[in-house]
This record gives structure tokens, C-alpha cells and sequence, in this order.
């Protein structure tokens, strides 16, 4: 297995339609000014964050259950700047929407700039055949609110290719996630 550069990335967007939209180059100047960066990096791809966020809130003091959800634990904001409060935690999607290969294995990681402010960034692994928006989770691990930054750089993406092909990918298994669009929610 080996992780993929930038001329990797480029043609697999382009004869593939493995990222998009996709900016084939690093953006760092936006309309109003410097952005956090986006687009392909040496090594792999800077997403961007929509404009759609659910932010945790305790108002209904419901119970966070993987098995049974319930929605009223969020809040939705459509807004270009999400405000996550203390120690809290929100949802939110990448503006590309992903193909990934059947011998392809994708991880995320968040980026410094948001690491440094205690914004952590938690995706699973984007599995073999896997297509869709990317669910971002957002944690504020700070006692201070703490901002993201809509349709700019909020984590990168790594590609790893595997020598052989696995035997059974996700859409094999046709997983519960599977050409999900928006923010999606735990599905038990």
C-alpha cells in the first residue's frame, strides 16, 4: 500500500470524478482576503466545510444513543461562520463529494490551523467504493466558543492505493452510508 501524491490525486479527479468539485491546486486567497487553504496538497486533498452545520445543544436533554438518535440533540445553522460553544461538538459536510477506487483507502486528518485552536477533527476512514459527502465532526475542546469557517480548509484527506483489489468494498456490502448527501446522522 501507498499513499498518493498530487499527480495521483489530479488524474483520478479528472478521468475518474474521484473529487468534486476539485481545485487542482492549493488556494489560500479568497474574496475577502486569506482563507484557510483548500484543494490538493504534495500528498493528498484540503476539503472544505458547507455552509450546513448541526451544533450539540442540551436543551431537550435527550440522550446521545448510536442506535437510536434523536435529531433534537442539534441545532441547524446554514452560516458561512459556525460558532461550536465550550466543550462541545458539531456536524457538518464537505463541499466535494467523493468516488473513492476499489483499491483505494482514504483517511482524514484535521488541519493544524484548527489543531492548534483545540478544534479537532474526526472522520472514519472513507472505505474502498465508498461515494459520497463527507460527514466532518467537529469538537471544541476548549472552555472558550470556538469558530469554523464555511467553504474554506477544514482537514486533508490522504489516499492510500493497495496493490490488490479487496474482495468485498463498501458498496459490496451496500453500507448504510452510501451516496449520503448533506450532513447525515448516526443510522443504527
Amino acid at each position: 500500500m501507498s499513499i498518493k501524491s498530487d499527480r495521483w490525486i489530479r488524474r483520478m479527479a479528472k478521468e475518474h470524478g474521484m473529487i468534486e468539485p476539485f481545485e487542482s491546486g492549493q488556494v489560500r486567497e479568497g474574496e475577502g482576503g486569506r482563507l484557510v487553504s483548500f484543494g490538493t496538497s504534495s500528498y493528498g486533498y484540503d476539503v472544505r466545510c458547507a455552509a450546513d452545520f448541526k451544533v450539540f445543544t442540551n436543551i431537550n436533554s435527550a440522550i446521545v444513543d448510536p442506535k437510536a438518535f434523536d435529531e433534537t440533540s442539534f441545532v441547524d445553522k446554514q452560516e458561512d461562520i459556525c460558532i461550536i460553544p465550550p466543550n462541545s461538538f458539531a456536524l457538518a459536510r464537505t463541499v466535494e463529494y467523493f468516488r473513492i477506487p476499489r483499491n483505494v483507502l482514504t483517511i482524514c486528518l484535521g488541519k493544524s490551523t484548527y489543531a492548534r485552536c483545540g478544534i479537532i477533527v474526526n472522520v472514519t476512514p472513507l472505505e474502498p467504493e465508498w461515494e459520497g459527502h463527507v460527514t466532518l465532526e467537529f469538537s471544541n475542546t476548549t472552555p472558550l466558543p470556538a469558530k469554523i469557517y464555511a467553504n474554506e480548509g477544514v482537514a486533508q484527506m490522504l489516499f492510500f492505493e493497495s496493490d490488490e483489489v479487496c474482495e468485498t468494498s463498501y458498496k459490496d456490502r451496500r453500507g448504510k452510508y452510501q451516496g449520503q448527501r448533506g450532513v447525515t446522522l448516526p443510522r443504527a
